[in-house]
């Protein structure tokens, strides 16, 4: 893949798209990514953001289904599950972005809706 961008701005410009999910209590923490997407012209970058927007759909889908699942008593084991995930792999990804800047990170069991 050819670079556009320099490895620092890069690296830079991933680990935020990753890192916006830790703002997820605001909607538009979906909206970091989003305008990272459409302004950068690297290839690496713009994959990064397509991963980080299909990462929070996925949550967002998981957490309604599990959610409802808390009134049958088994959705609450899978949200706190969710919850993990949700903090771990977006750390991962960020240390992936910030140590492979060649390659961008692909979040395992995720629906990529983009």
């Amino acid at each position: 893949m050819q670079s556009t961008e320099d490895t620092g701005t890069r690296k830079i410009l991933s680990a935020v798209s990753h890192g916006a999910i830790f703002f997820s209590t605001f909607v538009l923490s979906i909206g970091v990514p989003i305008v990272i997407y459409v302004l950068s012209n690297d290839s690496v970058v713009k994959e990064s953001a397509k991963e980080s927007i299909n990462f929070h759909f996925n949550v967002w889908l998981y957490s309604v289904i599990f959610g409802l699942l808390t009134f049958v008593l088994i959705g609450w084991p899978l949200l706190a599950i969710l919850w993990i995930a949700q903090l771990v792999l977006p750390i991962l990804a960020i240390i992936h972005s910030i140590s492979k800047t060649d390659t961008a990170y692909r979040y395992p069991l995720i629906f990529r809706l983009f």
